[in-house]
């Protein structure tokens, strides 16, 4: 996990929540380093919200508030119909009282009591014939019925994750709050937690990209402590207009540019990267000749080519020098020299038809729609 892709996400099941969560909270903390406030405004229709940051955004902290955990210095949160906190009202509902999941990132799980004991740990309240079909219920569809007998420590890390799931929904709350609960897993795993997610109609924390456009409907993105961008996964993540979003949504080639030519007939524009001469055709925005922005490039998104390419849709040809080519995993990493650095992601086989060697001449190739503007 890098140190700026931590998405946490919210989640509110349709069927309980019509009218959705609302939320302004502001919260001011004290710390040995400096100052933190978290000022947010921003109002959830039922279903899935990823809350997108770097560390120390304020992700677990706005979690906190919404769970009754940390009290806000000011502000509201609403429920559908039902205010949880309000100053102006002096209202301030207590955590137990709210109806709310929440999966800790270290899942908190008691390490003394069995898959079942830990699962049931929240229906005291209920009868016995309730609790147990309640629990039966959440073992099976997590798929963790042939454990019940066991402790957290005899189970493996992903059972450990849908031993917590399952107690936190078993209540059946109002909000599934979790803190990025497959952090640490395999993908396959992750897939399959997944899933059973979705069944459940519930939200989820992560701290991976693709489990952003898996599970999310909508995406909140935090700096520090304000909210920067919302929007719908692809909306945010494909098409940032902020660096940090780009940051986050894994544009590892980010650049300095300069309008230099607009072309209205074609939707397009034509940007200088600074400190080099590479001219890129671009998605035209609106942006004056001379105006300064940033253009986000996915390593992904870069071709490469051994020879110049003839006779090709793509519109921007860049010459350059191999600098490095490094395989981790069944990935290769490409570094190119062409004026500015250029990261490139390509497969194994694609290095080894291509005969990549450092120091030779070789072309990047780039569509103009994987070129993407942002402010600076």
């Amino acid at each position: 996990m890098t140190t700026v892709s931590e998405p946490v996400a919210l989640p509110a099941p349709a069927s309980v929540l019509p009218s959705g969560l609302s939320a302004q909270i502001k919260k001011r903390l004290s710390g040995t380093d400096r100052e933190f406030t978290l000022e947010v405004d921003f109002a959830l229709s039922p279903g899935v919200t990823i809350l997108f940051g770097a560390s120390g955004a304020g992700k677990t902290t706005l979690l906190d508030c919404l769970a009754g955990l940390t009290r806000p210095d000011s502000g509201h949160v609403a429920i559908a119909n039902q205010n949880w906190f309000d100053d102006r009202l002096k209202i301030n509902i207590p955590t137990p009282a709210r109806r709310i999941g929440y999966v800790f990132q270290d899942l908190a799980l008691f390490p003394h009591l069995s898959v079942e004991a830990n699962v049931q740990y929240g229906l005291s309240r209920l009868d016995t014939s309730e609790r147990a079909a309640r629990t039966d219920l959440v073992l099976e569809s997590f798929r963790i019925a042939h454990l019940c007998g066991r402790k957290p420590g005899e189970i493996s890390g992903g059972e450990r994750q849908r031993v917590a799931l399952a107690r936190a929904l078993v209540t059946d709350p109002r909000l599934l709050l979790l803190d990025e609960p497959l952090a640490g897993l395999d993908a396959p795993t992750k897939s399959k937690i997944v899933d059973d997610l979705r069944t459940w109609n519930s939200a989820h924390v992560t701290h991976d990209r693709e489990e952003v456009f898996a599970l999310g409907e909508r995406v909140l993105v935090l700096e520090n402590g304000r909210m920067i961008a919302q929007g719908t996964p692809h909306e945010v993540m494909t098409a940032p207009r902020l660096e940090l979003v780009a940051q986050l949504a894994g544009f590892e080639n980010i650049f300095d540019a300069i309008v230099i030519a607009a072309h209205e007939d074609r939707g397009t524009m034509t940007c200088r990267l600074s400190g080099s001469h590479i001219e890129l055709e671009t998605p035209m925005v609106r942006a004056d000749i001379g105006t300064m922005l940033r253009i986000g490039i996915r390593a992904g998104d870069i071709l490469l080519a051994t020879v110049r390419p003839q006779g090709i849709s793509a519109r921007n040809l860049i010459p350059g020098t191999l600098v490095s080519v490094e395989q981790r995993d069944v990935r290769v990493i490409a570094k190119v020299d062409c004026g500015v650095e250029m990261e490139i992601h390509l497969t194994l086989a694609a290095r080894d038809s291509l005969g990549l060697e450092p120091g030779g001449e070789i072309w990047l190739v780039l569509k103009t729609h994987s070129c993407h503007l942002m402010a600076r």
